[in-house]
């Protein structure tokens, strides 16, 4: 491969499909900005979208109906801690509870940020701020996600040198940027950092080494740690807390 080549992918900058820029950015869902995309109200770069358009979020102009999207001029961010059985969505069609019910209604169309599975807890963010969703939910960046996970039983040797390694999945090869077993017990209670966050990643790891998630807690989520929340369910944060650069 050539140096060329590789210089490329090296400055490549990460994208984003326009109707989910456009719903991180609190002006409708991601269903209703396929509709204005279609209905020729969205606008990229003097030119009219199209369904299925990537964007680069940090120097793209957008336009909806006229109105350029940017960072909201009334920010939004709250740290929340996810308990079981909530789901990590602002609406369920099944009336299951969500995320946006931990906290205060709001006036603003807030945004999950950093998804839980129902059966996972631990830290998530809520904002209106499409270019921090971007920063801390695109892959490309880096942003570390940790975990403490109990498996059903103590992994051996072997399962950890495995996990520790990296396993291959159905969709690609999942590495733990760290691993730890945190306590020499039989509750083999393990901290796993990622800089991932596809769907289930963690339980679907361990079970390729032959072993069931019994608890897992996200502690840190990028710059912010479980200890932010002092014990409180939720807390909200000031722009200067949060940093999208």
């Amino acid at each position: 491969m050539s140096s060329v080549y590789n210089a490329r992918i090296m400055t490549a900058q990460p994208t984003i499909k326009l109707q989910a820029y456009i719903a991180q950015h609190g002006v409708t869902s991601r269903r209703k900005a396929e509709e204005l995309i279609e209905a020729g109200k969205v606008v990229v770069n003097g030119e009219r979208a199209h369904i299925g358009q990537r964007i680069d979020p940090n120097t793209a102009v957008v336009l909806v109906a006229g109105e350029r999207i940017g960072k909201p001029i009334n920010a939004k961010y709250f740290l929340i801690y996810k308990p079981r059985g909530v789901i990590s969505t602002t609406s369920d069609e099944l009336g299951r509870r969500t995320v946006l019910s931990l906290i205060p209604p709001q006036d603003e169309r807030l945004y999950p940020v950093g998804r839980l599975d129902r059966d996972s807890e631990g830290l998530m963010l809520l904002t209106n701020d499409g270019d921090l969703a971007h920063k801390y939910t695109h892959p490309s960046f880096g942003v570390e996600k940790t975990y403490r996970v109990t498996p059903d039983r103590r992994l051996s040797r072997d399962a950890y040198e495995h996990l520790e390694r990296g396993v291959k999945l159905k969709d690609g090869w999942a590495k733990p940027t760290a691993l730890a077993e945190l306590h020499n017990d039989d509750s083999g209670e393990l901290e796993i950092t990622m800089t991932e966050g596809r769907n289930q990643e963690i339980r679907r790891m361990l079970r390729r080494v032959g072993y069931e998630v019994a608890r897992l807690i996200r502690v840190r989520l990028g710059d912010f740690h479980l200890s932010d929340l002092n014990g409180a369910d939720w807390i909200e944060l000031q722009s200067n807390d949060v940093s999208s650069n």
